[in-house]
């Protein structure tokens, strides 16, 4: 076997997380997963609408390397959430359309599924579509049908690919941002960083929100902008009535796929989002407002029999989507310099795309530098998630207790989530090379995630972290933040000296 070819790959997001996770699948890679936040997923990804397109919603014409991943990825999900041990359902979903105008414009995503090879797309009126979805709205008109559609846990799914892809040898960076792509006689050298120098044979650009910055940064496509496109979102309680039991949205515009009305995969409504531009530099502007909420509401309102009342929501939140110029994907792998590839503007249905994209890139490394793909013998598919309370029966509740006291003591009882939960999340977090935080057990165990939205247990959580961390209380991170590191020089093999 020849050198080791060490690839570093900006963002540990659901992209790059993949992207990580399909290299390691190989032989002759050292891989580093980079990433600014203390945790992975942390990003685009962790704010989104949770949706595995079918793919019948992009036109192939137009953007044929969208429709061809969105399909491929769809198919990937059903196999990743089995190995990985993802939270996820596939319930399909509804189009919805109230108005023979809205009728007409929804036919063509019947042809789109055609020629993009989705299977099952078709139009329902009537009892057909009231038999799929009783709490549908019946001023509707019928809907476009599409049963491959499913939904997921994003920040779980990103958590769970970077676990495998560290159990099968990559190294996770956090708390460390780019700050230049370092290129030496039309080559790339790796990155400089704010913790010292990343040495790399190959760059793959996966940060989202930034990817533009990186490029630059790197001497490539110098007029690519990534333009920020904020969607706001309404979560409501669990108890709510009126849940769809299929994913719920109405006919896509040319900016937006559109409002979204669904039941998580924890059994929450969410609801959302809007689409609006905001300046480059606005990239971290992720507040809600009145009026975006507002729009939000009116829409559900012609999806659902019945929304339910404000006081039931439980969160508001916004995510920014990284849109590209005409809303094309840059995936590209560079001569000049050599060994920079470009993983940017990756908008919806960049959740869904994922893994077939990772396979995509993995195969652009492997054309474009005279890679050969190896499969490495030993390389472990299978990750578990952690185990948890919620949805057991007492019986196995008793069983899990007298395994592990910590399984008898509630932190959060909003959602049921244990002190064995709680430490076990700690774990693994430290076990990736993350830094421990609230929101990180959050996003792994759903501490937090209840009707309190953490007013009761967030300080339990706290206090757990510092105990398993030897940090002071006050060191510990809700979300983002930072804290003293020494200057240090990072290398894919070696560690830190």
């Amino acid at each position: 076997m020849g050198p080791l070819v060490k690839v570093a790959v900006v963002g540990a997001g659901v992209v790059g997380a993949s992207i990580a996770r399909v290299l390691t699948m190989y032989e002759g890679f050292e891989v580093v997963l980079v990433e600014r936040e203390p945790d992975v997923g942390w990003g685009v990804s962790k704010a989104n609408t949770s949706v595995i397109h079918p793919g019948h919603e992009e036109d192939p014409r137009q953007h044929p390397l969208r429709a061809k991943l969105c399909v491929e990825g769809n198919r990937l999900w059903r196999r990743w959430v089995r190995e990985l041990d993802i939270p996820a359902r596939w319930p399909g979903e509804l189009m919805v359309f109230a108005s023979p105008e809205e009728e007409r414009e929804a036919r063509k995503y019947v042809e789109l599924a055609k020629l993009n090879g989705v299977p099952g797309v078709r139009l329902v009126y009537g009892r057909e579509l009231l038999a799929l979805e009783p709490n549908v709205n019946p001023q509707a008109l019928g809907a476009v049908y599409a049963p491959t559609a499913g939904t997921v846990s994003p920040f779980e799914a990103v958590t769970a690919i970077v676990e495998n892809a560290v159990e099968n040898g990559a190294r996770l960076l956090v708390e460390t941002e780019v700050l230049r792509v370092r290129v030496e006689g039309g080559e790339v050298k790796g990155l400089e960083t704010t913790r010292g120098f990343v040495e790399a044979d190959i760059v793959v650009n996966a940060a989202g929100l930034w990817a533009d910055e990186v490029s630059r940064s790197a001497g490539v496509e110098p007029e690519f902008r990534i333009r920020p496109r904020r969607g706001e979102y309404l979560l409501f309680d669990e108890d709510v009535r009126g849940k769809p039991a299929r994913i719920l949205h109405t006919v896509p515009t040319p900016v937006t796929k559109g409002v979204y009305a669904l039941t998580t995969v924890h059994g929450n409504l969410l609801l959302g989002p809007t689409a609006e531009d905001l300046p480059p530099e606005a990239k971290d502007e992720t507040g809600t407002t009145r009026e975006g909420l507002g729009r939000v509401l009116s829409e559900a309102a012609k999806l659902l029999r019945e929304v339910p009342p404000p006081s039931k929501v439980i969160r508001t939140f916004a995510g920014l989507r990284p849109e590209p110029p005409g809303g094309e994907w840059l995936v590209k792998a560079y001569e000049d310099p050599w060994g920079f590839v470009n993983v940017a503007g990756i908008r919806s249905p960049g959740l869904t795309a994922a893994p077939a994209l990772a396979h995509h890139v993995a195969g652009l490394i492997s054309e474009a530098y005279g890679i050969e793909l190896r499969r490495k013998e030993g390389w472990n598919p299978r990750r578990v998630g952690i185990a948890r309370l919620a949805g057991k029966s007492l019986r196995e509740i008793d069983e899990m207790a007298r395994a592990n006291p910590d399984y008898g003591e509630i932190v959060c009882y909003c959602k049921m989530v244990s002190k064995a939960e709680v430490l076990e999340a700690i774990e693994r977090i430290r076990r990736i090379g993350a830094r421990p935080t609230i929101d990180g057990v959050k996003f792994r165990v759903q501490a937090g995630f209840g009707r309190c939205q953490g007013s009761f247990c967030r300080w339990r959580v706290a206090l757990l972290i510092a105990q398993a961390t030897g940090r002071p209380l006050h060191e510990v991170l809700v979300g983002r933040g930072a804290y003293a590191v020494g200057d240090v020089k990072v290398l894919l093999r070696g560690g830190a000296a």
